[in-house]
């Protein structure tokens, strides 16, 4: 028995037939109208990148654990991007002299972690991202508050299946040093345990803490301030509030539109200020989807010229959970409107001249490569989703004319090839019944 190569995608990756790529495009073209109405414009980058880039400022995690690496001819040392974040502050630094700031940019790059693959986590994936360079007002973040929520509502969601949840890293390490005494040098490890607070046992979590120097009374009041939830925040100075983003955003409008979460930290070491997360609500899927937040000072990784930034990534895993969860999806779309049936091997140039005129119009058109009964060729077309056929018949081209069928309704007309574009509109244009 012969050896084959096997047709599965390297673990962790997917496969995209026609039907997949019909949903996904409509989701994303979706989200793109809506980037694109805020006056976001889009850009790409290239998958490769060096490697320090990434261990200078990804989280411990990717940079330890989900990097793809690399070492080219020439020794040096690249990896397949795992986040864009990285990159478009390299493009920002690299151009910063060419730009007019504030800069609003989007892009939708493929990224790769090798993760454990399971629900929401795979090895590649899709992700939109959004960026601002070039404020730091607060009326960044609140931009990207109502950004959000039109992006989740152009998907079709209402507000009552999904939650916007912030916090801040000013606000954070304050609470942590101020109400929590804990000193400097352990805040990063005193943030990634309250990072991990919902995702592992208390036993586990006391655990860690002590692991870190946290005393048992420090480990109490963590709790209490994650059971405090937004009240904690008047136990700090004033001096910290004004220095934080979020408190500025906390005395808009866009108050009713967040929900502070002292376990927002985000694990990128990057983010210096507003940091948010966006849930779904429903049980069965109460997940973080995306997020992102404020990061200043990463363009300093390339130039002197410090260019403050904010932006999110959307993973294209959670978000088409999210929708398939609450019966967002929309249906796949067809590929192809119309289909041209020449019923003799004479009448194919005819049937090619028919299919040319209604792709000039605009018509998505294809034509079988062989002569085949025409029963079983309208079948296919039916099958292919197509809703008109124009058959090429030797009786109707001898009166100079070719038959246009509605597929839904069954109608049918004879018309001349000049006829044969319109004609084809006209059906398109009624609705299925």
């Amino acid at each position: 028995m012969a050896d084959y190569l096997p047709t599965e995608p390297y673990r962790g990756t997917r496969d995209f037939l026609p039907e997949d790529m019909s949903i996904r495009s409509q989701v994303f073209e979706r989200l793109y109208e809506v980037i694109e109405s805020y006056g976001y414009q889009r850009y790409d980058g290239p998958i490769l990148e060096p490697t320090e880039i990434y261990e200078t400022k990804s989280s411990q995690e990717i940079v330890e654990q989900q990097l793809y690496t690399l070492t080219d001819r020439g020794g040096r040392r690249l990896s397949l991007r795992p986040e864009m974040t990285p990159s478009v502050a390299r493009m920002i630094a690299g151009n910063v002299s060419k730009l007019n700031f504030p800069v609003r940019w989007y892009s939708h790059p493929n990224c790769h972690r090798y993760e454990r693959p399971q629900r929401g986590r795979v090895r590649e994936h899709w992700q939109i991202n959004v960026d601002l360079f070039g404020s730091s007002s607060s009326a960044v973040e609140v931009e990207f508050v109502e950004l959000v929520h039109d992006m989740m509502a152009g998907l079709g969601a209402s507000r009552d299946m999904y939650e916007l949840r912030v916090s801040d890293r000013v606000l954070l390490n304050a609470i942590l040093s101020e109400v929590l005494e804990i000193p400097d040098d352990m805040l990063h490890d005193a943030a990634r345990l309250l990072d991990r607070w919902q995702k592992y046992p208390q036993e586990t979590l006391a655990a860690d803490a002590a692991e870190i120097g946290l005393t048992d009374k420090q480990f109490e009041k963590l709790g209490e301030v994650v059971a405090a939830g937004v009240d904690v925040l008047n136990d700090l100075s004033q001096e910290v509030r004004d220095h934080s983003m979020l408190m500025q955003v906390l005395d808009t409008g866009a108050r009713d539109l967040i929900t502070f979460d002292p376990l927002i930290v985000r694990g990128f070491d990057y983010y210096t200020s507003t940091v948010f997360e966006v849930f779904d609500a429903d049980p069965a899927n109460r997940r973080s989807l995306f997020g992102g937040g404020r990061y200043d000072n990463l363009i300093g990784m390339f130039s002197p010229q410090q260019v403050p930034g904010f932006g999110f990534g959307m993973g294209d895993v959670t978000i088409l959970d999210f929708l398939r969860t609450h019966g967002l999806l929309p249906d796949a779309h067809s590929d192809v409107d119309a289909v041209v049936i020449a019923t003799e091997a004479a009448l194919f140039d005819t049937g090619r001249l028919a299919a040319r005129r209604l792709r000039a119009a605009g018509i998505r058109t294809t034509m079988p490569l062989e002569v085949r009964k025409l029963g079983k060729e309208i079948s296919r077309a039916d099958r292919a989703g197509a809703r008109v056929v124009i058959i090429v018949g030797q009786q109707d081209w001898a009166a100079e004319q070719v038959t246009v069928r509605d597929l839904v309704s069954g109608d049918q007309q004879q018309v001349t090839l000049d006829q044969v574009a319109p004609a084809v509109q006209a059906v398109l244009e009624q609705p299925a019944r």
